[in-house]
């Protein structure tokens, strides 16, 4: 089976090319996807993330969800010495950079739950995958419509950072300006959280990323450089 629908502002794309009827599944998968967003998005004035970044719940009084989420912010911003901050001036509270992964993750686990074993959920680019091998591109940072590599993927998730969407939208927390030195960089990691999270960390830290990001435990990593040098680790296999 297959669905598309757009939620938190990009299309999510699934697949499941397993026997039997998997429509339930698929519908817990996008229902879980929309109640994140409207717990998670800090452009929805009443979410729970828009409450915390206001002022409105301490700590203690916010969910085990966005608990969870803010420890992964934390993590991230001490592993990056501050490149990596979703509390930056001007832009106040948004952990959407960790978001995104880890709900993806946590709608695949969905599927696996419901007996899925192998499907494929593109979270406006970013993809987890379950079975395989899956044939994933790696989008060219300058030529919309072209992929510079293509990786084939077995129960791991793939995810890249780069300007060619939103232009300079990552910003390197140590400066609070546009990070700079790279194009894009794609991690491949044995889930979304941790891929979607570390591509943009890395993206961060600039020419520094490619590096810190193959150092993290299970990472692999694909980046192209401010003058379009491509780095990749020996477990990058594209094909």
């Amino acid at each position: 089976m297959r669905r598309v629908e757009h939620v938190m502002g990009f299309p999510v794309s699934l697949r499941i090319d397993d026997e039997g009827d998997f429509s339930a599944a698929a519908d817990a998968v996008f229902a879980w996807l929309r109640e994140a967003d409207a717990r998670f998005s800090p452009f929805v004035p009443a979410s729970e993330v828009s409450r915390y970044g206001r002022g409105e719940l301490a700590d203690g009084e916010v969910s085990v969800d966005l608990t969870e989420v803010l420890g992964l912010c934390e993590e991230y911003r001490v592993a990056t010495g501050g490149a990596f901050d979703v509390r930056l001036p001007g832009r106040g509270f948004d952990p959407c950079a960790v978001v995104k992964g880890w709900s993806a993750q946590r709608a695949a686990g969905l599927l696996t739950a419901a007996g899925a074993r192998r499907f494929c959920l593109n979270a406006g680019g970013d993809v987890v995958v379950s079975g395989g091998p899956w044939r994933v591109g790696v989008r060219h940072p300058e030529a919309a419509g072209q992929v510079c590599a293509v990786l084939e993927v077995t129960d791991a998730a793939m995810a890249t950072s780069g300007r060619y969407e939103r232009g300079d939208h990552i910003l390197d927390g140590r400066t609070g300006r546009p990070a700079t030195g790279l194009l894009s960089l794609t991690v491949l990691a044995p889930t979304l959280t941790e891929a979607d999270a570390t591509a943009t960390a890395a993206f961060a830290l600039g020419a520094d990323g490619p590096a810190w990001a193959a150092a993290r435990p299970g990472c692999e990593v694909f980046a192209v450089d401010a003058d379009r040098n491509v780095v990749r680790t020996p477990g990058f296999a594209t094909t």
